[in-house]
């Protein structure tokens, strides 16, 4: 443990074994650290790693299932848990909501009440509104008042969090590191995808929709979500990572620090991202916030899809004639964008999304063969020469995720010459709405 960790608070997760204690700890953590399996017994050792939510930053750990009239092995990982908890700050202890009150969940509460340590009921496996009714029954623990939460799907994970940061010391983070890159999957990174957009605009019931389950908490409310979350799914064209950020309002607007790092998550997630979902209420049309964060998307070199939300409440004909001319004027500098419009609230439209995505993604990776990148370079050249004697002698593309080209000079290129190449490698190899990069270099770099 770094010196940092050690001034951390301690958050220790207990319960007996199979309860989801590691699918939590592994939900809290945005990773799959721990290893998680459907049997009892499989976390053996403490697990400890780094947490934040909202700014705040906590120590982690991850404890085998209390069992002290099991066998030696089962003894010697009850011993660890004991050792945890009394260096912790908070336990949360989880039980199973799928099965109810067991009587190790009794000898585990007894145990603790025992322990000078402050006590988070964590009712795990609530997947649904029926099994969040039934948590009532753990008050009988005597342990104080269930916290619903699914580990598994993320279900009331943001409200246990918010739960933890109340009763711990507060720890801020003064200088948010940049994410890490996600963990590869099948040996290759995911692409992400970020849901990005003013809030109340629908971005978390597109989420919920796109994920296929209740992931975020949905409520017509501004700022609901306070933080980014981000979710694997496995699609027809393979694992795909969806971020449900923040909405994003101008920095003036931010009165609270809670806020100001919903903001900074969500930027980083845009940076983050290998293609963006800018969502924009049609019903209020392209507000000058909508083109700010059009703006900052596009400087963060990702696609972008504009998502007409709400159009089944724009009324027909004219109106909606109007929110298209608005769109392609004040977003005219995202180019050839597709622009989809959907209900994220009742499905429709939501479907076209996928292929659209799935073009964006493969043109981001796209590499080009360097004989077809000259070819293309020498046919632009001789069409319209650049003057002066200036000329590219070499080109090939140097990097994905944008595409990103070199083109090797005699001498300087005017930019509007360079523009015209981009257009020329763009149209050639139909790149569509992805961004691309040129690097201009003279002969002698």
């Amino acid at each position: 443990m770094t010196e940092i960790d050690e001034e951390l608070p301690q958050v220790v997760i207990v319960g007996r074994p199979n309860v989801g204690k590691s699918t939590l700890f592994n939900r809290i953590v945005g990773e799959q650290m721990a290893i998680v399996e459907d049997r009892p017994g499989v976390t053996r050792d403490r697990k400890e790693q780094p947490a934040e939510w909202l700014g705040h930053r906590f120590l982690l750990v991850d404890t085998g299932g209390w069992l002290p009239q099991g066998s030696e092995l089962d003894a010697k990982v009850s011993r660890q848990v004991e050792a945890a908890v009394r260096s912790a700050d908070l336990v949360l202890f989880v039980v199973d909501g799928s099965v109810g009150i067991t009587d190790d969940d009794e000898s585990v509460a007894n145990w603790l009440r025992r322990v000078d340590v402050p006590i988070l009921l964590v009712v795990n496996k609530a997947d649904n509104d029926r099994r969040e009714t039934d948590r009532w029954e753990f008050l009988s623990l005597g342990v104080g008042e269930p916290l619903p939460v699914s580990a598994l799907h993320g279900r009331r994970a943001g409200d246990l969090l918010d739960e933890v940061i109340a009763r711990i010391p507060e720890v801020m983070v003064t200088e948010l590191p940049w994410l890490e890159e996600s963990p590869k999957v099948g040996g290759e990174r995911p692409p992400r995808v970020a849901l990005v957009g003013r809030p109340n605009v629908g971005k978390s019931t597109l989420f919920n929709r796109l994920v296929g389950e209740d992931r975020s908490v949905v409520h017509d409310m501004p700022g609901t979500t306070r933080d980014s979350i981000d979710t694997l799914v496995e699609t027809e064209d393979g694992p795909v990572v969806f971020v449900d950020t923040a909405g994003m309002r101008r920095r003036s607007r931010i009165d609270d620090s809670a806020e100001y790092y919903s903001l900074v998550r969500a930027l980083r997630a845009v940076d983050d991202a290998d293609i963006a979902f800018l969502v924009i209420d049609a019903t209020e049309g392209v507000t000058a916030q909508d083109q700010r964060l059009a703006e900052r998307i596009d400087a963060a070199g990702c696609p972008i899809v504009v998502v007409l939300n709400k159009w089944e409440m724009v009324d027909t004909g004219e109106d909606r004639e109007n929110v298209e001319t608005e769109l392609k004027r004040k977003l005219h500098f995202v180019g050839e964008a597709p622009i989809m419009k959907i209900s994220a609230l009742t499905g429709k439209g939501v479907h076209k999304l996928r292929p659209v995505l799935q073009d964006a993604i493969e043109q981001y990776h796209r590499r080009v063969p360097t004989r077809d990148v000259n070819r293309v370079i020498s046919e632009a050249q001789q069409r319209q020469p650049a003057g002066g004697g200036a000329k590219v002698m070499y080109a090939l593309q140097g990097a994905t995720d944008p595409p990103t080209f070199t083109l090797f000079v005699n001498r300087e290129l005017p930019q509007s010459y360079i523009r015209y190449l981009e257009r020329s490698i763009r149209e050639a190899f139909e790149f569509g709405p992805t961004p691309i990069k040129l690097r201009v270099r003279r002969r002698s770099e």
